[in-house]
């Protein structure tokens, strides 16, 4: 059921009183997941520029077990920022203030999808 003008204007007035305050924004971005990700991405880029760095060191220095060291933390890094990634793009997201862009990717249908989609459309006849 659409809301009524009133009430959109109402939903509408609300959403800017809410996005103006900046108390409540503070409060948002705090537990905005995306916010979190994005930092944890930016962490697991720093991270993977240490581990760089100890691999370079640990190859000039000839010290075998610093250079293994590195790319340990380098794939680590790298594992951590996938992950963070993808949290990042999670379509399950709400943003307050309705100023960001929600992208909705479509699933592709599985097997078991596709098998009984063709079921319901099989032709009914003759028997």
């Amino acid at each position: 059921m659409p809301l009524s003008e009133h009430e959109q204007r109402l939903f509408e007035q609300i959403e800017r009183s809410l996005a103006e305050d900046p108390k409540f924004a503070s409060a948002v971005r705090a537990t905005d997941p995306r916010f979190h990700a994005r930092r944890r991405l930016l962490v697991a880029v720093g991270v993977g520029i240490i581990g760089l760095a100890l691999v370079v060191f640990g190859t000039v220095s000839k010290s075998s077990l610093l250079g293994v060291a590195g790319f340990v933390v380098m794939l680590a890094a790298a594992a951590f920022g996938v992950q963070s990634r993808r949290r990042a793009q999670n379509p399950d997201l709400h943003v307050v203030g309705g100023t960001a862009s929600r992208r909705t990717r479509s699933r592709r249908p599985s097997l078991v999808d596709r098998l009984e989609e063709r079921w319901r459309r099989r032709p009914e006849g003759g028997s």
